[in-house]
């Protein structure tokens, strides 16, 4: 069993935490997030940190109290500190231009796609085969990376398509001829 709500959440300085009945309002130096936690999981603010524990003791309030601990803990972290996302294109002309909130993908496609960045996202290319992705939520970050992603994702005979940088595309062999 997890016991991940019994750790605290620490508060960085900078970042200012407001405690409004299940409500959380949480500011800091990259932004500001709210969120409402779930009625069965108690929260507290003591010194520099915040307390989480299940109003009651069944099973399902106990696994709520550590998701909201991680969901809370996600959100402190990304105002202090952002999150960020890197894609890499693989293959002969693939690209990626950003301009403002657009971001021009040539993928191979007989025509180019242009996806539009939500709002709270950054998305910047540092060269032509680069994507990073950056904002305050976790979420929302790892969401666009992976909408961007779907448009071309890796094929596994030559591992062409968009992928995260780092990750490991396993190869098949070629079909082999008698």
């Amino acid at each position: 069993m997890s016991r991940i709500a019994n750790s605290p959440v620490p508060i960085p300085k900078g970042v200012e935490v407001t405690l409004n009945g299940n409500a959380i309002n949480i500011q800091g130096a990259k932004g500001k997030m709210e969120y409402t936690v779930h009625s069965s999981v108690e929260v507290r603010q003591a010194d520099d940190q915040l307390l989480f524990s299940a109003r009651h003791g069944d099973k399902g309030s106990r696994a709520m109290a550590g998701t909201m601990r991680s969901l809370v803990n996600n959100m402190v972290t990304g105002v202090s500190q952002g999150f960020e996302r890197r894609l890499s294109l693989v293959g002969v002309g693939y690209r990626a231009e950003a301009k403002g909130s657009k971001l021009n993908l040539t993928l191979g496609f007989s025509h180019p796609v242009v996806f539009e960045a939500p709002e709270g996202i950054t998305i910047e290319t540092p060269s032509q085969t680069e994507i990073v992705i950056k904002g305050i939520d976790k979420q929302q970050v790892g969401q666009v990376a992976a909408d961007i992603r779907a448009y071309r994702p890796p094929e596994p005979y030559k591992g062409k398509g968009v992928r995260y940088t780092g990750e490991q595309i396993v190869m098949k062999e070629a079909k082999k001829k008698k």
